[in-house]
């Protein structure tokens, strides 16, 4: 799907080449970061339906959309303010599969909240992720506050936050945009529409054909993407990066994807999607297309995709390990970071 802008004050012009300047390395890097955030959640999602974990909320058909516009950033100073299904961007960013592992499980040694958060609820100084917020919505309300204090220091930083297209129907949605345009900040509005605001089909959502629509009402770009090719999605992401880089302001940037799983481990989706609809977003998985579009191009080879999947594999069951053996939170440290002392 070629990327599609909006009648807003300013537009995002095509990529030329889906390509661009990605190298073949870092094409490997991208489905290397795809692969492994698609095996720690199929992990997870294992590791729920055994009884050893209590909760997942699923990444499987966002992978693409996730890692195409993170790698269009520089987390070294680009900041994130993530939702929960944003696996494969904050892999990216710098956490690492032990991290996610610790989280699942609420380890002592967790570092996002020291195993006090739900899974999913990402967040690292260090690594420039923004501890996230459970209220669905009001991570579009917080990143306009972390990149003005970008441009009050005079950084070249940009911010990006993701939320479902369900989640556009909050109030945070709309004032995040406002704000973020009336002080023409550097924000990346990332919608990653997968159809469903849990079991709300899109049509009973919104009114218009897509989200991005909506960004005239703000005076910034708006622009569609198809989730499913992870080069198509750095091509167009890189464009809007950069022009927020450049000083000229937001752009609100849906991504097209499926998702593969029930909305999180707690929702049966069969009660509002059929088992044929399901199955033919798997015609469309976002690793089988880019993984055949990076081979096209000649970035990878059978052996060197064998290689990757093994060391997936090793991290993931490493992973696992460590986490299942690491020690539990002291309950005398419950209301540690909590409440003042």
């Amino acid at each position: 799907m070629a990327s599609k802008s909006s009648s807003g004050t300013a537009t995002i012009p095509k990529p030329d080449n889906e390509a661009g300047d990605v190298s073949h390395e870092d094409m490997r890097r991208m489905f290397e970061t795809m692969f492994l955030a698609r095996s720690l959640d199929e992990r997870m999602w294992l590791m729920n339906r055994a009884g050893r974990a209590p909760f997942v909320i699923s990444c499987q058909g966002h992978e693409a959309a996730q890692v195409g516009i993170a790698f269009a950033m520089d987390p070294s100073k680009d900041w994130l303010v993530p939702y929960y299904r944003d696996l494969a961007f904050v892999l990216h960013f710098g956490v690492t599969p032990r991290d996610v592992m610790l989280s699942l499980l609420a380890r002592a040694e967790e570092p996002s909240s020291g195993g006090r958060q739900m899974p999913g609820h990402y967040g690292s100084r260090k690594h420039h992720i923004v501890t996230s917020s459970s209220p669905v919505g009001t991570q579009y309300a917080q990143a306009p506050g972390v990149a003005l204090a970008s441009k009050m220091r005079g950084e070249d930083a940009v911010t990006a936050t993701c939320i479902g297209e369900g989640g556009t129907a909050q109030g945070d949605f709309h004032e995040g945009l406002n704000w973020a345009s009336i002080h023409n900040l550097a924000v990346l509005f990332v919608v990653q529409n997968n159809h469903y605001a849990i079991s709300v089909p899109m049509e009973k959502e919104m009114a218009v054909e897509h989200v991005a629509d909506r960004a005239v009402a703000y005076g910034m770009p708006g622009v569609t993407v198809d989730g499913s090719n992870v080069l198509e999605v750095y091509a167009a992401a890189r464009i809007a990066v950069e022009r927020g880089r450049r000083g000229e302001g937001p752009t609100l940037f849906e991504v097209v994807v499926d998702r593969l799983t029930p909305h999180s481990s707690d929702d049966d989706d069969r009660f509002y999607r059929s088992r044929e609809e399901v199955d033919s977003y798997r015609e469309r998985d976002p690793l089988s297309i880019s993984l055949a579009r990076i081979k096209e191009l000649g970035a990878m080879s059978d052996e060197q995709e064998a290689e990757i999947r093994e060391r997936v594999k090793q991290q993931v069951n490493d992973a696992t390990d460590y986490a299942e053996a690491a020690p539990l939170p002291d309950a005398s440290e419950a209301f540690k970071h909590v409440y003042a002392e």
